[in-house]
């Protein structure tokens, strides 16, 4: 009985430590499970903030990329607002020597070539000498004997392999100095003759020559920095017997300011928006940026000719575009002047307002350049002969062609007459002047633009004087004519240029004259005073 109840008791404690671990593993998958509970709601929170993160510097960096298209937008239009400004910071003047090539010639290096290699030690081969016994062994004083000859031939091999290297090495060493003195040579060349070119620059400018003069300001334009989307386009063209540089500048079209104000991110929707510019902001911004390049044109090469070459400027700023009404290609003048050095060196372009010191210059501008409204030019580019301009030693020659300057008055006035009457003019001859050139009225047959028109011709070999334009001036308000217009084989001044400025005169020089002759009237003519010729009383000699 005892037995049994001991028994009990065992197996009553065995069946409570099984009820208690039981428990405890209970408990422990409890915690276990609160425990990946805590840590799924721990590893969600950090998700949540990661992904909140994320965002975050997501949104910032797209709202940093619309702060930088703003800061370019404004950038685009800084740099249209200060065309002019930032031109007055840059010499413009042309260093021709600058151009100039000093080549980079270092001396020859011949690097490992020029360290002799050691010549064999002839201690490497000596043998050693028999010594005590051995001279006794038998046959031992041969066998050295024959050892100290094979050393010998070893020696002198090793002495030859050895020159023959460094004849090798010398020879290397030559080759690459005298190719390197070949180089040399060439870059020295090729320097003195890119030099003695500019030279020769120098000197075809000096002299006036008109390629020369031409390409110096070429080569003044291309180096003006302007925003992206300005052409950069331009034709020039030099009449050397009045000291004027015809110059066709293009002009980008009104696209080339933004057309978007202002961008602006919206974070809720992850999307960026636009506010348009302004018509009226587009077209004021465009029409500066007009007269702004006009005026910064005409400072560059004003300040580039230190030389002189230069009196007078003609300015004509067109824009390369296509008609949207018809599509077809249009080249509208949008702004024309012509000024003098005289008189644009009184200016302080850093404190003029563009549009007001053109208009001070007898400028044309447009009234609606955005629209592509032209203006007459004050003297049209091709008017400017190329060919008598830039070819005259050919023309020389070319004695088929007839010299203006050798037809009689009577000759030079039927050709003035039969000119404009091509042009459309209605011609009456007048008795002809003194200096042998013709006065002529004529009638413009147009509604409102037409009317009376006095025309004087002068057959002048040096630059025609400021009196004659006076005079013209005067003959126009006494015939009461709506325009005048001067004619003359030869040039005129900047005195003349600037008297015109803004009155109702022409002036035409030679090679306008020859333009016309061969555009309206089929005459190939050319221009060669006689060298005896004597200018009229009144021609201020060129």
């Amino acid at each position: 009985m005892a037995r049994r109840t001991g028994l009990a008791a065992t197996l009553g404690q065995i069946e409570r430590n099984a009820a208690m671990r039981r428990a405890d593993q209970v408990k422990a998958q409890a915690a276990a499970q609160r425990e990946a509970e805590r840590a799924r709601k721990a590893f969600e929170r950090a998700s949540a903030a990661d992904e909140k993160e994320r965002r975050r510097l997501y949104l910032e960096s797209r709202s940093a990329d619309v702060d930088a298209m703003n800061e370019a937008v404004e950038g685009q239009v800084a740099a249209l607002e200060s065309l002019l400004a930032a031109t007055l910071e840059v010499d413009h003047y042309l260093d021709l020597d600058a151009l100039k090539v000093r080549p980079d010639i270092r001396p020859y290096d011949p690097g490992p070539l020029a360290v002799p290699e050691p010549p064999p030690d002839p201690l490497r081969f000596q043998i050693p000498p028999l010594t005590g016994g051995k001279k006794l062994v038998p046959g031992a004083k041969d066998k050295h004997a024959a050892a100290e000859q094979d050393a010998a031939r070893g020696y002198h091999a090793a002495v030859a392999a050895h020159s023959a290297r460094e004849e090798q090495r010398i020879a290397r060493w030559r080759s690459e100095y005298e190719a390197h003195e070949v180089r040399k040579a060439a870059l020295v060349a090729d320097a003195e003759k890119r030099n003695k070119e500019i030279d020769a620059f120098r000197a075809e400018f000096m002299a006036s020559d008109p390629d020369a003069v031409v390409s110096y300001f070429d080569l003044v334009l291309q180096r003006s920095a302007y925003p992206e989307g300005f052409p950069q386009k331009y034709r020039l063209a030099f009449v050397p017997e009045s000291k004027q540089l015809v110059v066709e500048y293009q002009l980008p079209t009104a696209n080339v300011v933004p057309a978007v104000k202002a961008y602006k991110f919206v974070k809720t929707k992850d999307d960026v928006t636009t506010t348009a510019r302004p018509a009226t902001s587009i077209k004021a911004l465009y029409a500066s940026a007009i007269v702004q390049v006009a005026l910064r044109t005409l400072h560059e090469i004003f300040e580039s000719d230190r030389s002189g070459k230069i009196d007078t400027v003609v300015l004509n700023c067109v824009v390369d575009t296509v008609d949207p009404a018809v599509g077809k290609p249009i080249r509208p003048v949008l702004l024309t002047v012509r000024t003098t050095r005289s008189v644009f060196s009184e200016l302080d372009l850093s404190q003029v307002e563009p549009v007001a010191c053109l208009r001070h210059l007898g400028a044309g501008v447009s009234k609606s350049p955005s629209e592509l409204a032209p203006v007459r030019p004050v003297l049209e580019f091709d008017m400017v002969d190329k060919r008598f301009i830039q070819e005259t030693d050919v023309l020389s020659g070319l004695d088929q062609r007839p010299n203006l300057m050798e037809l009689s008055p009577s000759e030079f006035e039927n050709l003035i007459t039969n000119l404009f009457a091509k042009m459309g003019l209605e011609t009456r001859l007048t008795q002809a002047s003194r200096d042998g050139g013709v006065d002529c009225v004529a009638f413009d047959p147009r509604p409102i633009f037409g009317g009376k028109v006095v025309i004087q011709a002068k057959r002048y070999k040096g630059t025609v004087g400021v009196s004659a334009v006076r005079d013209l001036y005067g003959t126009v308000h006494n015939e009461g004519a709506s325009k005048g217009i001067l004619v003359t084989t030869s040039g005129y001044g900047s005195a003349s240029f600037e008297f015109a400025n803004g009155k109702p005169l022409e002036l035409l020089a030679g090679s306008n004259l020859l333009f016309l002759l061969s555009e309206y009237a089929g005459i190939e003519a050319r221009i060669e005073p006689p060298v005896d010729w004597v200018d009229p009383a009144g021609a201020e000699m060129a």
